[in-house]
């Protein structure tokens, strides 16, 4: 009956999305075009976040999802490029292009769709690009909508909805699915292999985070006993004894490559481990993935207009961006400097939001600007690359032009700072007053992340020095380069 209801109510959707793309098809000018936009967001956005509440097993249907969020997340980027790219106020900041020239001009990899980064303004091109991809998108979820009905529903805390943009993981709906289902597959009787799923990913795009998400699901955790932490250093202290009767989730996670004959042995132990016991690889070696038993779960960087759309929910929160159309104006240049690092999008997006004075956030987007350019004077690459790689980033022009060198380093070992302590400052402490610079090294607190895993993200500062090469830079005190 339920199913029925959801064929009705998708049919009666359709129609009425029908007839707003037949309303407005013959409309040519912008404000037309506009308006038929927000209509079908609307819908699709409707659509995308009763499909987030449900459990999706088709894998059809996951990837319908994916280019239904994608056309969602270009939509929403040519619309508020419409609303205020253009717009220029008393003092406005900025450099017309610059921002998009030094996104082309740098040795980056780009987004997934580079050619829609150029904020000011949007064109009626990127708007009819946006327009037809919704309408794609638009015409193929009579289906999805009809078979998303019969998937059963997650059950979800009365606040999820509220926090969700601050408390709990964006976007990855698909390959969080993609992981459950996985975990979920009953293993067949007479096969005691374990299966292992590896989910791969470039540095800091959200690996863990995925993985904490897929675990704190109730079906997941109903379906394993025990859910075990391994990584490189304990992968051989396996108690199987102890799991020989349960069916066990290992979690085990590889910064480097280990021998076939390593992994063999730790396998072997897994294997004796409770029927069903599964493992998951976390990993940024595409080359671990051959330890998998099944397709791996691959995460890449946000697109940007994904990206774009995170950064300014989050800077804006539950201010109206009506009511500021400078700040709204400015939004859109961060993304294209932070270059899509999520650590960054949510440091600099809580930092902002707590002051919304437009001369503040000029003041920082000058400075970071500044950065920007420094290190690519100084290194040849962008401090999103240096800070990959655990290379030196200068962040000195984060506190004025003359100020003397400052470089971000890997974290210092555990060991070293309760034997030698240094002062620890935030970095939206830094940023609101420059003033609170110690004059040594300290350590800087870059985030702390309030979603699981619940990482803190601190780096080592080295300040004070006389300028070196890029290359080898020497330090009074070596520190090994172990994150925290």
């Amino acid at each position: 009956m339920d199913l029925a209801s959801s064929a009705v109510a998708s049919d009666l959707a359709s129609r009425f999305i029908s007839f707003l793309i037949h309303r407005f098809s013959t409309g040519s000018c912008p404000e037309e075009k506009v308006e038929k936009l927000q209509h079908l967001l609307q819908r699709v956005e409707t659509v995308v976040e009763e499909a987030d509440g449900r459990y999706i097993t088709n894998s059809g249907m996951l990837s319908q999802l994916r280019m239904l969020e994608d056309a969602m997340y270009r939509g929403y980027h040519a619309l508020h490029n419409f609303n205020y790219g253009g717009f220029e106020g008393p003092g406005k900041v900025g450099r017309k292009g610059s921002l998009s020239s030094l996104y082309f001009a740098t040795p980056l990899k780009r987004f997934h769709r580079s050619g829609s980064g150029d904020a000011i303004p949007c064109s009626g091109q990127e708007l009819q690009s946006a327009l037809a991809s919704l309408e794609a998108a638009v015409a193929n979820m009579t289906e999805f909508v009809i078979l998303l009905g019969g998937c059963e529903r997650m059950s979800r805390r009365p606040y999820d909805t509220y926090l969700y943009m601050e408390n709990f993981m964006f976007g990855r709906h698909a390959e969080k699915q993609q992981a459950i289902n996985i975990l979920l597959q009953p293993s067949p009787l007479n096969n005691s292999a374990p299966t292992v799923l590896p989910i791969v990913g470039g540095h800091l795009v959200g690996k863990k985070t995925l993985v904490a998400h897929v675990c704190g699901d109730e079906r997941v955790r109903a379906h394993f006993s025990n859910i075990l932490h391994l990584n490189s250093d304990n992968l051989q202290i396996v108690d199987h004894e102890r799991y020989i009767s349960e069916r066990a989730l290992v979690i085990v996670e590889l910064t480097a490559d280990i021998r076939d004959e390593d992994w063999m042995k730790f396998y072997s132990v897994v294997s004796r481990m409770g029927q069903g016991s599964k493992v998951i690889l976390i990993t940024r070696l595409e080359n671990l993935s051959r330890f998998g038993t099944v397709k791996p779960v691959c995460l890449n960087s946000l697109s940007y207009e994904e990206y774009s759309y995170l950064f300014k929910v989050l800077s804006f929160g539950s201010t109206n961006m009506d009511d500021h159309p400078r700040l709204a104006s400015m939004v859109q240049e961060f993304p294209l400097l932070l270059r899509g690092s999520l650590i960054s999008v949510y440091a600099f997006a809580d930092m902002l939001k707590k002051n919304m004075s437009a001369q503040f956030w000029a003041s920082v987007l000058d400075r970071f600007r500044a950065v920007v350019d420094s290190n690519l004077c100084i290194f040849g690459e962008h401090p999103k690359l240096l800070l990959e790689r655990d290379r030196p980033t200068d962040i000195a022009r984060f506190i004025s032009p003359s100020t003397p060198s400052l470089r971000l380093m890997p974290p210092r070992s555990k060991a070293d700072t309760q034997e030698r302590p240094l002062p620890m400052l935030t970095f939206a402490e830094l940023m609101v007053d420059p003033r609170i610079l110690p004059k040594g090294d300290f350590d800087l607190v870059t985030w702390k992340s309030k979603i699981a895993p619940y990482g803190e993200y601190v780096h080592f500062v080295l300040a004070d020095h006389a300028e070196q090469q890029p290359e080898g830079l020497p330090t009074r005190r070596k520190r090994p380069a172990v994150f925290l």
